[in-house]
């Protein structure tokens, strides 16, 4: 469902509770649905909150990899995904989302590098592997931007699931993999 509708929806849905709670408070105060509504108007703002709050990534020791640069890095990359997963929630507008993807996409570009760079200082055995992993996830990304002209609401919903499941399974995976190697080199 188009983004900007599902919010109008849910603002009738509010104005709607908010409208019956005023009216019952008024015509009848003491009636016990009227109190009902009063507190789903007031619980509102919690219940959206622990909704939206399972659409975000949050960081767990578990998604460590021991090598403080790449976990920062790793933190900074959750951060803009969540980023992106606010632009798309909260309709803040093409310019936003395309702003938060663009940087999205950059620091992704970074930060793989930077793994590259370390692996291939440290010879590590399956770099060739590893960076036709990050190659792979690339032209994914540049594919979700094509598709994002064509189709903003469905394309960028879409990016956000493919990035998320993609980061914590590539840290997860054969990020710990390569970050053993590294360490066991010196690299901290």
């Amino acid at each position: 469902m188009n983004n900007k509708v599902r919010m109008f929806g849910v603002a009738i849905l509010i104005l709607t509770l908010i409208t019956a709670a005023i009216l019952g408070l008024v015509s009848s105060p003491s009636n016990p649905l009227t109190w009902l509504l009063v507190a789903l108007v007031v619980l509102l703002p919690f219940l959206h909150r622990k909704l939206t709050a399972r659409q975000y990534v949050e960081w767990k020791d578990e998604y460590s990899v021991g090598i403080d640069s790449i976990d920062r890095q790793h933190k900074k990359l959750i951060g803009l995904i969540n980023s992106l997963q606010t632009a798309i929630d909260y309709s803040a507008g093409a310019d936003y989302e395309q702003e938060a993807l663009d940087a999205l996409v950059d620091y992704t570009k970074t930060h793989f590098s930077y793994e590259e760079d370390l692996m291939e200082k440290n010879d590590y055995p399956d770099f060739t592997t590893h960076r036709a992993e990050h190659e792979l996830m690339i032209a994914r990304v540049e594919q979700v931007l094509v598709e994002y002209q064509k189709n903003p609401d469905t394309a960028m919903q879409n990016a956000i699931d493919f990035l998320r499941n993609w980061l914590i399974n590539h840290i997860n995976g054969t990020d710990k993999q390569y970050s053993k190697y590294l360490i066991d080199r010196g690299v901290t």
